[in-house]
C-alpha cells in the first residue's frame, strides 16, 4: 500500500479519535465526572482500528483477527469500567487532577485529560493498523502472538474479577488484597494488559518487517502502565493510607509474577 495511502488512513484514525473524545468530554461537562475518559479510552483504541478496517482497501485477515481480540479487551474494559465506577461520582485522581487547576477546569479538562488520552489511543492503535496493512496470509507465526494476546485477555480479566469479589465481601474491609493472582503480583491486571499489546503488536509482526514500527504502542502502554497512570500513580502514597500496603509491597512483586517472599525479608 502506497505511505500516503496509510498516512491517510492513520489519520483518519486520529480524527476518531478527536471527535470521540471531544463528545465524551461534553458528557464530562454535564456529569462534571472526569473519569468518564477511563470508560471510553479502551473503545478510541478499538474504534480508531474500526476505522482502519472501514478505509483500507483490502484489510488482511491477519488484521481483522486482530481487531475483534482487540475489540473483545477493550468491550470487557469498558463494561467493567463503567460496572466498577457506577455511583461512585468521579476518581480520586482526577479530583486531585480538577483541584490543581482550578479554576476554569472545565474546559481544561478538554486538553489536559481527553486530547491527550485521544493522542495516546490512536498510538496504542498502531498494531491494528499495521495488521490491517498486510498482505501475507495467516501462519504459524502467528501462534504465538495471538496465544499471548489471549493469555493477557483471561488473566487480566481473573484478575478484575478477584478483586471485585474481595472487595465485594463484608468481612474483608479494610484489607489487602493479597489472594489469588494478586498473591503473585501488586497488580496483575496490568500484567495482563500489557501481555494482550505486546501479543497483538507480535501478532501484526507476523505478517512482516513492516508492521515492526507499531511496537510504538506496547511500549506506550507499558510505560503509561509502569510510570504514568498505573503502578506509580497508584502507590505513590497508598502506603500512608494503608499502613498494611508496606508489607505486601516487601512481599508481592509490583508486576511480573513471581512467588510470594518471606515476611520481613
Amino acid at each position: 500500500m502506497p505511505e500516503s495511502s496509510l498516512g491517510g488512513t492513520a489519520l483518519a484514525g486520529l480524527a476518531f479519535t478527536a471527535v470521540a473524545a471531544v463528545l465524551a468530554w461534553l458528557a464530562s461537562v454535564v456529569r462534571s465526572d472526569v473519569s468518564l475518559v477511563d470508560r471510553v479510552w479502551a473503545l478510541l483504541i478499538v474504534g480508531a482500528g474500526w476505522v482502519y478496517w472501514a478505509l483500507l482497501p483490502a484489510p488482511s485477515e491477519r488484521g481483522l483477527v486482530i481487531l475483534v481480540l482487540a475489540s473483545v479487551w477493550a468491550l470487557r474494559l469498558a463494561v467493567f469500567i463503567t460496572w466498577r465506577n457506577w455511583g461512585h461520582g468521579e476518581d480520586r485522581r482526577y479530583q486531585a487532577i480538577r483541584a490543581r487547576n482550578q479554576p476554569g477546569f472545565a474546559c481544561k479538562s478538554l486538553y489536559l485529560v481527553f486530547a491527550l488520552q485521544a493522542l495516546l489511543a490512536w498510538v496504542v492503535s498502531a498494531p491494528l493498523l499495521a495488521g490491517l496493512a498486510g498482505d501475507q496470509p495467516l501462519h504459524w507465526l502467528d501462534a504465538p502472538g495471538l496465544a499471548l494476546a489471549a493469555f493477557g485477555l483471561v488473566f487480566e480479566t481473573v484478575a478484575d474479577l478477584q478483586l471485585a469479589h474481595f472487595k465485594a465481601t463484608a468481612t474483608h474491609k479494610g484489607r489487602v488484597m493479597d489472594q489469588g493472582l494478586w498473591r503473585h503480583s501488586r497488580h496483575p491486571n496490568y500484567f495482563g494488559e500489557c501481555c494482550v499489546w505486546w501479543g497483538l503488536w507480535l501478532t501484526a509482526l507476523a505478517g512482516g518487517w513492516a508492521a515492526a514500527w507499531s511496537i510504538v504502542a506496547p511500549l506506550l502502554m507499558t510505560v503509561l502502565l509502569l510510570k504514568v497512570s498505573g503502578v506509580r500513580l497508584l502507590e505513590q502514597d497508598i502506603a500512608e493510607r494503608r499502613p498494611a500496603y508496606r508489607d505486601y509491597i516487601a512481599r508481592t512483586n509490583a508486576f511480573f509474577p513471581g512467588p510470594v517472599r518471606p515476611r520481613g525479608d
